[in-house]
């Protein structure tokens, strides 16, 4: 699994620190919304051709290991 410095930025110069795709100006957000409304991978790296296949897998595996961890509540308090 790739490291989260590794696909997603976070630059208080780019879209005020929301994390985005390293190396775009594409909000992290934008995926987990497009695959919220049914829109398939496939339509949103299109939507977002300055995205890779690999960043929005590794995104969506660096999410899956969040989710699924065993200290998820911990996780979850440190994050809010």
């Amino acid at each position: 699994m790739e490291a989260i410095k590794n696909v997603i930025n976070i630059d208080s110069e780019i879209l005020s620190g929301q994390p985005v795709f390293k190396n775009t100006r594409v909000p992290v957000e934008a995926l987990f919304m497009h695959l919220e409304k049914g829109i398939s991978l496939n339509e949103f790296l299109e939507d977002f051709p300055s995205v890779t296949r690999e960043q929005a897998v590794a995104v969506l595996e660096i999410a899956e290991k969040i989710m699924t961890s065993k200290n998820i509540e911990k996780i979850y308090e440190t994050a809010t």
